[in-house]
């Protein structure tokens, strides 16, 4: 059984930074290309970032392109997302993703981390 556990979030003023996590267990994770997808409040579920099993070919949306950072350890399976000067439009509920199951629609996500952006 997938499971994939966040933490890190939290609230944070504008210009702040915030390292997420995903602990990943029930499959090899090194074996999986993952991603940090996001819900904001009222809205549906934005791709964010993506990362290869090997940790190579770090993909981002434009919204965080040059602020955030997705990295992975997989002696440890873990998912990170270093998220640095945050703006207000960043507030949302953050998941990690097995990222070819979101591609195709049929995933399994955790229980999220928030992230609140406010002054």
């Amino acid at each position: 059984e997938v499971q994939l556990v966040e933490s890190g979030g939290g609230v944070v003023q504008p210009g702040g930074s915030l390292r997420l996590s995903c602990a990943a267990s029930g499959f090899t994770f090194s074996r999986y290309g993952m991603a940090w997808v996001r819900q904001a409040p009222g809205k549906g579920l934005e791709w964010v970032s993506n990362i290869n099993s090997d940790g190579g070919t770090p993909r981002y949306s434009n919204s965080v392109k040059g602020r955030f950072t997705i990295s992975r350890d997989n002696a440890k399976n873990t998912l990170y997302l270093q998220m640095n000067s945050l703006k207000p439009e960043d507030t949302a509920d953050y998941y990690c993703v097995k990222y070819l199951d979101y591609l195709h629609g049929n995933y399994s996500r955790g229980q999220g981390t928030q992230v609140t952006v406010s002054s």
